[in-house]
């Protein structure tokens, strides 16, 4: 009888996985479905299929400029956040210090607060710093502001690290160094691609930091001169693709 009661609740669970994924997923559908709909959205199906408005976003410069600057922050944002976090996630790991729990503390706020408030304090600081606001200060407040979502992942994988291979490693006549980049990073590297994908996509939905973080005159979202071209002769009811 024990054996048998897996296989029944089998079933329950695999239509409760695909629920989730039906919720999840297929409001994402219908507005793909809506983007070749020509009327815009509204009633169900949709009528009258166009290509129209894939043409207008592949004809829109501004918006594929958007998309590059975009990527850039994000990769950028990666580089910086794993670099960060991997040093505190080794600190808090490894090291002994005074005030390491307030430490452990202040580098995982950022994941507490609000976006609107770590904008508005990383603004706050390049006006201070007297940095002038462009896609540089983007990245930086992205890679700052998303280290402790690295922290987080990489403390996880050290804590779940075997440690004897790493004193195998100094006791063979390894330097630290040696160490480091042949047994402790190899181990780290599903937490590090974990925290590099996790970290891409916050960077690339990050409004507020961004919002408060770039120049008037950056085309991050779309230039003056798009913004005013695209006035000047809009679509009729063109459904929002981004």
């Amino acid at each position: 009888m024990s054996g048998q009661a897996p296989s029944r609740r089998a079933p329950f669970l695999t239509i409760y996985a695909a629920l989730v994924f039906v919720f999840i997923y297929l409001p994402v559908v219908v507005l793909i479905l809506y983007s070749f709909n020509r009327d815009g959205v509204g009633g169900f199906p949709p009528r009258h299929l166009t290509l129209d408005w894939y043409r207008h976003l592949f004809a829109d410069a501004p918006i594929w400029d958007a998309v590059v600057n975009s990527l850039i922050v994000a990769a950028g944002s990666v580089a910086l956040s794993l670099t960060l976090g991997l040093l505190a996630a080794l600190a808090l790991d490894r090291a002994t210090f005074p005030g390491k729990a307030l430490f452990r503390r202040l580098v995982l706020l950022p994941l507490i607060l609000p976006g609107i408030i770590t904008g508005l304090s990383l603004l706050m600081f390049a006006v201070f710093a007297g940095a002038r606001l462009s896609l540089l200060t983007v990245f930086l407040g992205h890679g700052t502001a998303l280290t402790s979502v690295a922290t987080t992942e990489l403390f996880a994988g050290l804590q779940k690290m075997d440690r004897a291979q790493e004193e195998a490693s100094l006791d063979l006549g390894a330097t630290p160094w040696q160490t480091f980049w042949r047994i402790t990073l190899p181990n780290l590297k599903l937490s590090l691609i974990a925290a590099g994908l996790l970290i891409f996509t916050l960077s690339m939905d990050e409004i507020a930091v961004t919002f408060f973080l770039i120049s008037a005159a950056t085309i991050l979202c779309r230039s003056k001169s798009g913004a005013a071209s695209a006035a000047a002769s809009p679509p009729k009811s063109m459904p929002s693709l981004l």
